[in-house]
């Protein structure tokens, strides 16, 4: 088993599809999870493996999709007394299966690299292609005169922009425009095209000023707008490796300031939480629901659906504290 899901991790990174690894770290028996039990999840829902059945299954699925939208690790406990594992970092639920054991879970988002593009081979660019590889990002360098002892590290070099092959992928897509004279303006236009979520040129304010003006019968005046010149954090960069630093480091605080803010336990709009062990439950289409009331409750599991029919009211006593 493990195997296969190895396999399939192997397949969907080299495709560039996220996906979360779910792996059984701690486990108190009767529980069907054995340690180093492992899980995928896809980030459409799918779930390929095994971490305990339908007593966890929900529940991971739920967390596997939330740290695939944020990029961050899970810690997730099961257990029949969720107060008696209450502790910093952890996501704790009740134990719905009836066997009376617990079960805890790590789970590790798999996210596709950024992508950096970079044009020109002025030894800015060559810089900020070596900085991107050694993060870990994806690198594709276009030039005319480039070649590939150029850009060592590089996945790709064209010498034409029509021959970017680009791997279609969900992650952050960024492009440096480091032409510094030669074909600067061409070379904003083949960026463009792509939507970078980040553009920088490096090039002088009164340089940029005039390749804008060049630039603003054919751009869309947006679009042209957030281009960031000069490119890079002001941390007073001469020589060609400060300013990729420089530019790197704009790029990270831009990934940071887009990330998604951490959830404290809130429910999506299109969700309800279960009242009986506190899960995000998708509404439409939701299996197991009931009334009390006059009002609609929805659970992750018939057995959550069982213990609030037999006792609602405790179980909303819970769900009303803070």
């Amino acid at each position: 088993m493990h195997r296969q899901i190895l396999d399939l991790a192997a397949d969907l990174a080299r495709s560039g599809e996220p996906f979360a690894l779910a792996t059984v770290v701690g486990r108190k028996a009767p529980i069907s999870a054995q340690l180093g039990d492992m899980a995928l999840v896809t980030k459409h829902g799918a779930l390929y493996g095994w971490v305990g059945g339908s007593c966890t299954r929900e529940t991971v699925l739920s967390e596997a999709r939330k740290a695939i939208e944020d990029g961050r690790p899970r810690f997730v406990a099961l257990d029949p007394d969720p107060a008696s594992r209450e502790r910093p970092g952890a996501s704790v639920y009740l134990m719905t299966c009836h066997s009376g054991g617990n079960v805890e879970i790590h789970i590790q988002p798999v996210l596709p690299p950024p992508v950096v593009l970079v044009f020109g081979v002025s030894p800015t660019a060559r810089a900020v292609a070596r900085v991107a590889h050694a993060m870990g990002y994806i690198v594709h360098a276009v030039d005319p005169t480039a070649d590939a002892s150029a850009f060592p590290d590089a996945a790709s070099v064209a010498t034409l922009p029509e021959e970017l092959r680009l791997q279609k992928t969900t992650a952050p897509l960024y492009a440096v425009v480091a032409t510094q004279g030669q074909w600067d303006e061409g070379a904003v236009l083949a960026a463009l095209r792509h939507r970078p979520d980040y553009l920088g040129v490096v090039a002088s304010p009164r340089r940029f000023a005039e390749m804008r003006g060049a630039l603003s019968l054919k751009a869309d005046e947006q679009a042209l707008a957030r281009i960031r010149n000069p490119a890079g954090l002001d941390v007073g960069a001469r020589l060609p490796e400060e300013i990729a630093v420089s530019i790197l480091a704009e790029v990270v605080k831009l990934r940071r300031e887009a990330a998604p803010a951490a959830a404290v336990n809130q429910p999506a709009a299109n969700q309800a939480r279960d009242p009986v062990c506190g899960m995000s439950v998708a509404v439409e289409g939701a299996a197991h629901r009931a009334q009390h009331q006059g009002r609609d409750y929805f659970f992750c599991c018939a057995g959550c659906r069982e213990r609030f029919l037999a006792s609602p009211e405790r179980y909303l006593a819970v769900a009303a504290q803070p």
